[in-house]
């Protein structure tokens, strides 16, 4: 098992890539899923400290990774983070048991803040 900083899993290429170069700019070790399918396999092979999720996907959404994600003991105290554009994000979080989310487009300070609250050791500028 690879430990990671961040899983970052959105369908979305452009945010994806984004996030990714960002936060690998800061020093952070970043993995990326395209789907929550994909995201589950990523955690097959790395434990990563934040996991980023956006909620509408292809494949398997934000929910249904959320749904399976729950339960599973190899995945307990990983905490997730929504990232979405949907106008009731804080409201879909919550229901789903998510407290941090994070509403697209990303402001960088806030995401480079909850990056830090989470990971185990200090990004390397």
């Amino acid at each position: 098992m690879i430990n990671t900083d961040v899983l970052v899993v959105d369908d979305d290429t452009d945010i994806r890539e984004s996030i990714s170069h960002l936060l690998e700019y800061e020093g952070y070790k970043v993995v990326t899923a395209s789907n929550g399918a994909e995201g589950f396999r990523q955690l097959k092979f790395t434990r990563p400290s934040v996991i980023l999720l956006d909620l509408m996907m292809p494949v398997m959404d934000g929910w249904q990774f959320k749904s399976e994600f729950d339960g599973r003991l190899e995945l307990e105290g990983i905490p997730i983070v929504v990232v979405s554009a949907d106008g009731n994000i804080a409201e879909k979080s919550k229901s789903i048991g998510i407290q941090e989310f994070l509403t697209k487009p990303i402001d960088i300070d806030v995401l480079l803040a909850l990056v830090k609250k989470y990971c185990l050791k200090p990004a390397i500028a």
